[in-house]
């Protein structure tokens, strides 16, 4: 990778953003927006989002641009618009781009857009956004930065840590050398699966972790669901095929803990407002951003049935989102699920 050539953010919400000015740091960005009229406003006064940002950040709406000028590139865009993102980029890629995305969920590449009640997920039709790139584009080297993540804190400068999955060490350093400073580190895995699984869903835990918090319930019974849904992301994992590991660090418990308990998370936030008493259709009508765990909870109910997972607090958060289901109802069960031992995935 040139160390003279600014490095692409394709992706320009409070994330992106915030990887935008986090990069700045080190380098020359790269933005990319759809919109042309926000493009010529970060030029001109380099304020998005109400953020003074890094003169060093540039912004386009040109795809080709941000292939042509940059080597390293870092997709930051909903799981349910990557594939598209990634096929209109992708004619501009070659071999020699390395891209780490930033995206927490899943693609679901011909069944996007139906109605998955009644159907039956398997392996075959849900995707990780590093499959997505590799099925779009010709590029090999493909990593994906997971938390703990929390936009607003990154934009304050607030200290925090990363983790880089991939199975290159090239695209880890490459993510190292560009991210890192002194109130960001940057670790590596190769367990890029793992990574990627544990980014996406945490999502769903701080969905129930919020309904909680809304509902008022205290801390006992939310440190209860954290360790739990802990479990269930595992037991996810180790039938997807990745190692329980990256579940047990940054990635997992460190991203779980921040977003399952931060009224700055989307998903967080969400299942506050559920547990407070609205519903979901009011919620997702009023939320600026997407809040990711909503879709990764359908998917992974689904998946759930062709794993033939045991996962407790995944179907009753699925009742309660989607099917009016009562909260308390459902805390009553969880509480008096029988689990069998406390830690049994080692």
């Amino acid at each position: 990778m040139s160390r003279s050539k600014p490095v692409g953010v394709v992706g320009a919400g409070s994330f992106g953003t915030a990887l935008a000015n986090l990069l700045s740091v080190n380098t020359d960005v790269l933005l990319y927006f759809r919109n042309q009229e926000l493009v010529e406003n970060l030029n001109r006064f380099h304020i998005h989002l109400d953020i003074q940002l890094s003169a060093r950040i540039h912004a386009t709406a040109d795809l080709q641009e941000i292939a042509d000028s940059c080597d390293l590139i870092l997709p930051v865009v909903p799981s349910v618009n990557f594939r598209e993102m990634m096929q209109q980029l992708g004619p501009y890629l070659n071999p020699y781009h390395v891209l780490i995305h930033g995206t927490k969920g899943f693609d679901l590449k011909e069944m996007e857009g139906m109605d998955l009640s009644g159907k039956t997920l398997t392996r075959s039709q849900v995707h990780t956004m590093s499959e997505v790139i590799r099925q779009e584009s010709v590029v090999v080297k493909v990593g994906c930065l997971s938390g703990p993540n929390l936009a607003a804190e990154i934009l304050q400068g607030f200290p925090t840590a990363t983790v880089i999955g991939s199975r290159f060490k090239e695209v880890i350093q490459c993510g190292k050398k560009v991210l890192a400073s002194k109130n960001f580190h940057v670790f590596g895995t190769f367990d890029l699966l793992g990574a990627e699984l544990a980014g996406a869903l945490k999502n769903i835990i701080a969905l129930g972790s919020g309904i909680l918090r809304g509902k008022g319930l205290g801390k006992n019974i939310e440190a209860m669901l954290i360790t739990r849904g802990l479990m269930e992301m595992i037991y996810f994992g180790k039938a997807m095929g990745a190692d329980s590991t990256a579940f047990l660090g940054t990635a997992g418990v460190g991203d779980l803990v921040a977003t399952a308990t931060s009224e700055q998370s989307r998903n967080f936030t969400f299942g506050f407002r559920l547990g407070s008493g609205e519903s979901t259709a009011q919620i997702q009508e009023t939320m600026p951003e997407l809040a990711e765990g909503v879709r990764t909870l359908k998917i992974a109910k689904e998946l759930a049935q062709y794993y033939k997972l045991r996962v407790p607090i995944t179907e009753s958060l699925y009742q309660i989102v989607f099917q009016n289901f009562d909260i308390d109802r459902a805390v009553g069960y969880l509480m008096t699920f029988p689990y069998d031992v406390d830690v049994d995935f080692l």
